[in-house]
């Protein structure tokens, strides 16, 4: 029987055989075995002797059933589907896959930002019209003030790829006393004070409670009439009918959506039929190297293992 399970299923369009095949990749020079669940069904046989089961969920049956799981190495970054008291009560530790997403949705930050920056997408028009014929773009990111909301491992991300276009960063953290990766630092209770004179503001926090509705009118008023507004977070973040007064309002110039509320944004909402808002069906999380970073992640982990001889203090830790 494997050592370690990868279990049915796949993640943003990758088979979770991706993850299999780069784990064996991995560890090529280990003694441990790599096996793939070809099914839901197959799971609980094969599951029985495993140390290891990497998934992005484990079903009851199949936890009752790996009588030798010391760790379950979830391949999201979310864990609250997890029944995280009883992985706790059987000793079993549990990781996520947070920073997998970092890479591709930062790239998807910063093209939204030099597109709608440097009117690309009016340079596309012009070229399917086969129109030579300059315009003007909006602007320069160089020397504008940028807000990243959520300071994680995608704002973190976001912010390095940011520091070579000579801008001023500002960070929004729920615990700004930790510090972070921007020029200046503050917490959600401070964002008046933050979006003074923000060209760009970028969401990329989890929805929690303290998050939902963050960006309201105030917020979005108090940012100048030509900001950008990009989230890459929860739609619920930011309030959908402030943001559109405002658009309509004329009193911000853009805002480009990954996550909307609702989502699926319904095809006759008004979001769809305002030329200054960029949509996409959330997919800014989708890279061909999804599993490769899980895999990475969990690699890591076991060589910690074969270190400290326990599956305490690992990468990612949530349980």
């Amino acid at each position: 029987m494997p050592d370690i399970v990868v279990l049915n299923g796949s993640a943003h369009g990758i088979p979770s055989s991706e993850c299999a095949d780069a784990l064996r990749d991995h560890l090529s020079d280990d003694d441990r075995t790599v096996g793939l669940a070809e099914s839901p069904a197959a799971e609980p046989d094969l599951v029985r002797d495993a140390d290891v089961i990497v998934g992005g969920d484990l079903r009851p049956e199949v936890l009752e059933a790996a009588e030798e799981l010391q760790l379950f190495a979830c391949s999201s970054a979310g864990v609250g589907h997890l029944d995280l008291e009883a992985f706790e009560e059987r000793g079993i530790a549990v990781t996520n896959a947070s920073g997998v997403h970092g890479p591709n949705i930062a790239e998807h930050v910063l093209g939204w930002i030099l597109l709608i920056t440097r009117r690309l997408d009016e340079g596309i028009r012009r070229q399917n019209r086969r129109e030579w014929n300059h315009f003007q773009a909006f602007g320069e990111l160089q020397g504008s003030r940028v807000c990243v909301v959520g300071l994680g491992a995608i704002g973190q991300a976001i912010v390095d790829r940011l520091e070579g276009f000579g801008v001023e960063t500002v960070g929004v953290r729920y615990t700004p006393e930790k510090g972070g990766p921007t020029d200046e630092v503050y917490g959600f209770d401070e964002m008046s004070e933050t979006l003074v004179g923000v060209d760009y503001l970028v969401v990329a926090c989890p929805l929690t409670d303290e998050t939902r509705g963050l960006i309201g009118a105030d917020e979005l008023a108090t940012l100048p009439p030509d900001a950008v507004v990009v989230n890459v977070g929860r739609g619920p973040i930011v309030d959908t009918d402030a943001l559109l007064s405002a658009l309509r309002g004329n009193k911000l110039h853009a805002a480009a959506l990954d996550v909307t509320d609702p989502e699926p944004l319904p095809e006759e909402h008004p979001l769809w039929n305002l030329e200054n808002v960029y949509i996409t069906p959330h997919n800014s999380g989708h890279t061909p190297h999804y599993w490769e970073r899980v895999a990475d992640i969990l690699v890591r982990n076991l060589e910690r293992v074969d270190e400290r001889g326990s599956f305490d203090d690992l990468e990612n830790q949530v349980a």
